[in-house]
């Protein structure tokens, strides 16, 4: 079938990207979805740092690439054996599938998947191949969901069912910013009664590890971000405090538990610095391959601290979603506060020059 998507054409061009228009938007060949694939019809995506992540260069992939992984709609048609999806199902796109047979899937999400990982790498589906097209040019998926197009084809282990009551925008954000933010402080961070919790880098994951740690309602939840627009909008979803990083290290908080989601090194600097003895760092951001931190090694030692790294929140997507979209049915979870522009297919390359400037929480665009 034709589609309209929008094609990483070329890794690297220099900002803005709204001039060098490394992104373009036109017409492509969608394959039927094989055994085991669903075809979407995608409703709303979101734009994130995992996709900026490629058109700087900073996780290069093979190119030409249809990007977007954060996304979500409505199954169209199935390949057949996919147990548990039918026609008329709205999901959420999961950008790791998971085999559930390797080493890695028995990890209960600590791990991203071997299979999985290895697609993604190669920017194919679990199945192998590709089912983009364009002028006869294969065009490679992103992350297994190419979500910035009209239609897609995933596997079925790239999705999950939500109920049509949970709206497309919703939706989408539960598949990258909440289930990684929000794994941060469920699944890595083991958040536990009365603890306080502090988030360094309010993006869109950053800002839903915030909200998801208001909605337990343990300790006090702490803000940290360079921008002031960003601090306000800490407050005004709940948390007790926000604070520049210099302001937050000079006071002298500490907490047990500390989500790094800025992905830069002096981010993850600033939430070592404000972890207390005893006390766990979870990362989730991505810096450039070659960025380093300095720390003091003896100070995780002599305090008994623990630094995690998590991907995609050390998520079980089927297990964690429907976990986030109830929590939004009981309103305890304001997904939509994190969305802080709409925006057109035709507008990505303007959208990854916001993202980069640190002005967006979460774009989306909807179809």
């Amino acid at each position: 079938m034709n589609i309209t998507g929008a094609v990483l054409e070329e890794i690297g061009r220099d900002r803005p990207f709204a001039q060098s228009r490394p992104i373009t938007v036109g017409a492509l060949d969608l394959d039927a979805p094989q055994p085991g694939e669903l075809l979407v019809r995608i409703e709303a995506a979101g734009v994130c740092h995992s996709d900026l992540s490629v058109v700087d260069g900073n996780r290069p992939r093979p190119v030409p690439m249809l990007l977007g992984h954060e996304a979500a709609g409505t199954i169209e048609k199935t390949g057949g054996d996919t147990p548990g999806f039918a026609v008329g199902d709205r999901v959420v796109m999961s950008f790791l599938p998971r085999c559930g047979q390797c080493a890695a899937c028995a990890t209960d999400g600590r791990l991203p998947c071997e299979a999985g990982t290895r697609a993604n790498n190669a920017g194919v589906l679990m199945a192998g191949g590709s089912r983009l097209h364009r002028d006869g040019e294969l065009v490679h998926h992103h992350l297994g969901v190419s979500g910035f197009a009209t239609h897609t084809v995933v596997d079925h282990r790239s999705a999950v069912v939500v109920g049509r009551d949970v709206a497309p925008d919703v939706a989408a954000v539960l598949g990258c910013a909440v289930l990684t933010g929000g794994g941060a402080v469920i699944n890595a961070g083991d958040v536990q009664p009365g603890q306080d919790v502090i988030v360094v880098g309010l993006g869109g994951v950053g800002m839903a590890a915030l909200i998801t740690a208001v909605s337990l309602g343990n300790g006090r939840v702490i803000g940290v971000d360079a921008l002031q627009a960003k601090l306000d909008r800490a407050r005004e979803l709940g948390a007790d405090d926000a604070l520049t990083p210099g302001d937050a290290v000079a006071r002298g908080i500490r907490a047990p538990l500390v989500i790094e989601a800025a992905g830069h090194p002096r981010a993850f600097e600033t939430a070592f610095a404000l972890t207390a003895p005893g006390g766990r760092t979870v990362t989730v951001g991505l810096p450039a391959p070659t960025a380093t931190s300095t720390i003091t090694p003896l100070t995780i030692t002599a305090e008994a601290r623990s630094i995690v790294g998590s991907y995609l929140g050390s998520a079980v997507p089927s297990r964690d979603i429907p976990r986030y979209a109830q929590l939004w049915r009981e309103g305890k979870l304001p997904v939509e506060a994190l969305i802080s522009d709409r925006i057109a297919l035709d507008d990505i390359n303007a959208a990854m020059d916001r993202l980069a400037a640190g002005e967006a929480v979460r774009q989306i665009m909807t179809f």
